[in-house]
């Protein structure tokens, strides 16, 4: 990865030229730089696939932007760690410009992905429950504000770590119900949290790995658990019991194929992307904590985003 210094490509009658004002680096574009991720970039690319810009100039034939509205990628690919670019409009969102730059920067992947998994896979009604792992991720927090917002009730795994009090207290602010370390996942005292809310019917993974297993446990018969990520680099084992007696569903969730199946479904994108902008504008829905670095000390945040425990999510200012 390198700082360059490029010419601003040439405006087409189709096109938008972006001033970027800050992006996020998340896992996925650490995989995509790394060669592992299921889409990449033809070589040399742009690193980056979230983040939020401003107009300065639209080509003649562009209708839905013109310049001082904000705007952030509609698909994965594009490459927002820039000062500047010129886009397809067809490849740009316009987002409101009264939300905060940093629920802007990272509103595309992780409210998204928690959004639909919160809507698409069980019909949860005001009181069900929800347990995921990887609760302190960026996609982990949002899980948990939205739930809140729609009246369910969330029980949180995070890895045991020196700082757990701080992160339990931080994950509870945000509106979670429980917070549970992955070996009490294990502990009879699990019960106690199921006397005073219901069983899950909906698990989301993001490890794989024994965390997973763990967490299917606690699902009602019938459930269903949707794997999103899989941090431990290990597979997702399932007692054959879970499927026989119980009958559990296991299904998986990748925000970037869901916008290429609804690419021509311009009502289902709009309507979601209004909700979480209503829920950032109520203050139900914030931003990840987020340590905010200038664009030359990439370095600097591409390491610390690659970190055990991080907790806060590296925002490149542009």
């Amino acid at each position: 990865l390198r700082l360059k210094d490029l010419e601003v490509a040439e405006l087409g009658d189709s096109d938008v030229h972006v001033k970027m004002l800050a992006a996020p680096i998340n896992p996925a574009d650490i995989n995509m730089i790394q060669g592992t991720y299921a889409i990449l970039s033809p070589l040399p690319a742009v690193g980056g696939n979230e983040g939020v810009g401003e107009v300065l100039e639209v080509g003649r034939r562009v209708g839905a932007l013109k310049p001082g509205d904000w705007v952030i990628p509609a698909g994965a690919g594009v490459g927002t760690w820039r000062t500047q670019g010129v886009f397809p409009e067809e490849t740009l969102l316009k987002v409101p410009s009264d939300i905060p730059v940093l629920c802007a920067a990272t509103l595309s992947v992780n409210p998204c992905t928690a959004y639909r998994m919160l809507t698409d896979f069980e019909t949860l009604a005001p009181g069900d429950s929800v347990i995921q792992n990887a609760a302190n991720s960026g996609v982990g927090q949002a899980v948990i504000q939205i739930a809140k917002a729609f009246g369910l009730k969330t029980v949180n795994v995070v890895r045991d770590r020196p700082d757990l009090p701080k992160l339990v207290e931080r994950l509870m602010a945000l509106g979670a119900d429980h917070v549970v370390t992955e070996e009490m996942l294990r502990k009879p005292e699990m019960k106690d949290i199921f006397k005073s809310i219901p069983k899950p019917r909906l698990a989301l993974n993001c490890v794989g790995g024994k965390s997973t297993m763990e967490m299917l446990r606690h699902l009602q018969p019938k459930g269903t658990l949707v794997t999103y990520g899989g941090m431990a680099k290990q597979p997702v084992m399932v007692p054959v019991s879970a499927f026989i007696f119980r009958d559990l569903r296991l299904r998986g969730f990748w925000m970037t194929q869901w916008r290429k199946e609804h690419a021509q479904d311009q009502e289902s994108l709009a309507g979601m992307m209004d909700a979480l902008c209503q829920l950032i504008r109520r203050g139900q829905l914030t931003a990840p904590a987020c340590t905010e670095v200038p664009l030359q000390d990439y370095k600097a945040a591409l390491e610390a985003s690659m970190k055990p425990f991080t907790s806060s999510k590296q925002v490149l200012l542009l």
